[in-house]
């Protein structure tokens, strides 16, 4: 029993000591030449977005073209990164992240609101484009999850499963051409049909095969 006054006969219990701390790092640090690349690739497509607003606010053309010249720039950024990575031997990270996020946007949304802006907007064209770039985003979500299980002795993938999303340029061009003959809004090529109480523009329907070609399975394209 301890009298007060008298010092404890046990030793003091050693604090315990923290972790010490991981130096300070930043994101710009990790980013290489590789990854600018491809921020270069989603800024077009993100451009080319806005551009499709302002071609909406204002009715000048000159916005909607410069909006469809962004998507083929972005697919020379998007084949350019990896070349880049391959080259300098230098690959980060963020990498695989960063290129799908930027693709979904310069090949999922941005042709799927050029879609809308050239006349595809009753709500079954509007059910077919969500429906599109939802299968964007799954097919590069997939690809992300099975990229190990499907790289050769060579750690390369050898094919993808189901059409690569940058193949709906084939769409875009498709849409520009319609754009030059002024067969857009209510000119649309194929007209549009009454289904129920919402409207279909039966062009919007290479949209819905365009996103189940990338979901596809059975689909394997070899990779360059």
């Amino acid at each position: 029993m301890q009298i007060e006054g008298q010092a404890s006969d046990k030793a003091p219990e050693p604090k315990a000591q923290r972790p010490p701390r991981p130096p300070p790092r930043t994101m710009l640090r990790e980013l290489s030449l590789a990854d600018a690349i491809t921020l270069g690739n989603g800024a077009c497509g993100v451009t080319s977005i806005f551009l499709c607003l302002q071609y909406l606010a204002d009715d000048e053309r000159r916005f909607l073209w410069a909006a469809f010249v962004l998507l083929p720039c972005a697919f020379v950024l998007d084949a350019a990164d990896g070349w880049v990575a391959r080259k300098l031997k230098r690959a980060s990270r963020l990498g695989g992240d960063l290129d799908s996020l930027a693709d979904i946007v310069s090949f999922g949304v941005a042709p799927a609101v050029l879609a809308y802006t050239l006349g595809m907007r009753g709500v079954w064209d509007a059910a077919i484009l969500v429906y599109f770039v939802l299968c964007g985003i799954a097919r590069l979500a997939r690809f992300n999850a099975t990229a190990d299980e499907l790289a050769g002795p060579s750690g390369k993938v050898a094919y993808f499963e189901g059409t690569p999303i940058p193949t709906s340029l084939v769409l875009v061009g498709v849409l520009g051409v319609a754009f030059a003959l002024d067969a857009v809004h209510g000119a649309l090529w194929f007209g549009e049909l009454a289904i129920g109480p919402w409207v279909l523009h039966p062009l919007a329907l290479l949209f819905a095969a365009s996103g189940t070609a990338m979901v596809s399975a059975r689909l394997r394209i070899p990779k360059p």
